[in-house]
């Protein structure tokens, strides 16, 4: 991945909440649902998660600053200690593998090969006789051993996937493009939550001599037009008329999985909040609620009838609703 900074469109020297305005602004931006006609709008989405997850963080932005982490958030290999050509003994190190003089291992020669062992102390401590020549023998040049269990690549993919809330609560089977180019369709499980991971076992990268990486999707739920999250549970404003808050009634509230009658009560004012019970988020087989607040709605343009109504009411039940405040 590209440097999160400039992914980010941010200065190293960036405070937190610039980071965190950039990456919302260009998240909105980005977002699938708003790009619908843009093919690669999903991969621009996951490069801006991927570099919030990094520089957003104050660890893993720390350890970017230090070097010791890449964009990707992979530890950085930092050398051997004193690593390379020179030191007293004229030690020289060369790899041997793919592409670099011949098969399999490393080999260590030169003017003092004969204090391998030596050498090893002191990189690694004690543990060189029993874990560093483990496997190792003399080769012409000196000393060889086998590289391959130096730690194997790092072949997990992470991918971001946004889903709407309807398909996060009854489940959904959706198309990714990975970072490799290769494409798969995805199920998604009913009840899944905003930042849920799924892991597909190997469905990641894959080398020679090593078992395919896994794959990461970060589930994201999109905003919704009418139901906003709150954990479990879900909010909605249900517009109301003003004869409907004076004199009561019943209207139609939406709800996941089709809409309900609530009973409003006489002199209901804007604000107040009612709670369905069982109509939000399910989770462990236990469903949230749906809260319900009512805001008074007035006619569009001017009514005369209503404004001599109001008129007299003013004059002859005068009341102030700020007197507490």
């Amino acid at each position: 991945m590209r440097d999160p900074y400039e992914v980010l469109g941010v200065p190293r020297s960036a405070s937190a909440a610039a980071i965190k305005s950039a990456y919302r602004k260009l998240a909105k931006k980005h977002h699938p649902d708003n790009n619908k006609d843009d093919p690669k709008a999903a991969e621009r989405f996951s490069e801006v998660n991927s570099a919030n997850e990094i520089i957003g963080d104050e660890d893993k932005r720390k350890q970017f600053d230090r070097g010791e982490i890449d964009a990707d958030g992979k530890p950085k290999f930092q050398g051997f200690p004193g690593g390379g050509r020179g030191g007293p003994g004229g030690f020289e190190r060369t790899f041997r593998g793919a592409g670099m003089g011949g098969p399999g291992g490393a080999q260590f020669g030169g003017a003092g090969a004969g204090g391998f062992e030596d050498i090893l102390n002191s990189m690694f401590g004690g543990a060189a006789s029993s874990a560093g020549l483990r496997g190792a023998r003399r080769g012409p040049g000196g000393f060889e051993f086998d590289t391959s269990s130096m730690g194997a690549p790092e072949l997990d993919l992470a991918v971001a996937m946004t889903v709407s809330l309807e398909e996060a609560v009854n489940g959904t089977e959706k198309r990714v493009r990975l970072p490799t180019g290769k494409e798969l369709n995805v199920k998604i499980p009913p009840g899944v939550t905003s930042g849920q991971q799924i892991r597909l076992k190997g469905q990641g990268e894959t080398a020679p001599g090593h078992r395919p990486g896994d794959l990461m999707i970060t589930v994201t739920i999109a905003n919704h037009p009418v139901f906003k999250v709150d954990g479990q549970d879900l909010r909605v404003d249900l517009p109301i008329a003003l004869y409907e808050a004076v004199l009561g009634g019943k209207v139609r509230v939406p709800t996941l999985s089709g809409a309900v009658e609530l009973s409003i009560p006489k002199n209901t004012s804007s604000g107040r909040t009612f709670r369905l019970k069982g109509k939000g988020l399910p989770k462990a087989g236990v469903n949230g609620d749906l809260f319900v607040t009512t805001r008074i709605m007035l006619p569009d343009g001017n009514d005369a009838e209503l404004e001599a109504l109001m008129e007299k009411w003013r004059a002859d039940h005068p009341y102030n609703p700020r007197s507490e405040l």
